[in-house]
C-alpha cells in the first residue's frame, strides 16, 4: 500500500473515531512517519496544531498506525511506544 493511501485511511479512521464531546481533531502531517512497516500518523487538536501551543495539547493522542501491507488500521497502543518515540525508516 502506497503511503499516500494508507494516510486517507488514517483521516478516515480518526473521524469515524472522533467523538461528539471531543474539540476537533486534526492528522499532525509534519509528523507522519514509517517505522517497521506501519505508517505512524499523529493527530491533535486543531487549535494545537494551528499554534503549537502546549496547554492547547491533548495528551492522549495515541498514534494511528496503519499497516502498509494489509491495510489494517488501529490505535497505537502503549507497548508499542517504542515505534514512533525512535521511528526507523
Amino acid at each position: 500500500m502506497e503511503q499516500d493511501e494508507a494516510l486517507q485511511l488514517a483521516v478516515a479512521f480518526l473521524a469515524d473515531s472522533q467523538r461528539d464531546d471531543e474539540p476537533p481533531l486534526a492528522i499532525d502531517a509534519e509528523r507522519v512517519r514509517v517505522s517497521n512497516g506501519l505508517l505512524i500518523v499523529p493527530y491533535n487538536s486543531v487549535p494545537y496544531l494551528a499554534r503549537r501551543e502546549p496547554r492547547e495539547q491533548l495528551l492522549d493522542c495515541w498514534p494511528i498506525l496503519v499497516d502498509l501491507a494489509r491495510g489494517e488500521v488501529r490505535f497505537g497502543t502503549l507497548d508499542e511506544r517504542h515505534l514512533w518515540r525512535s521511528p526507523s525508516a
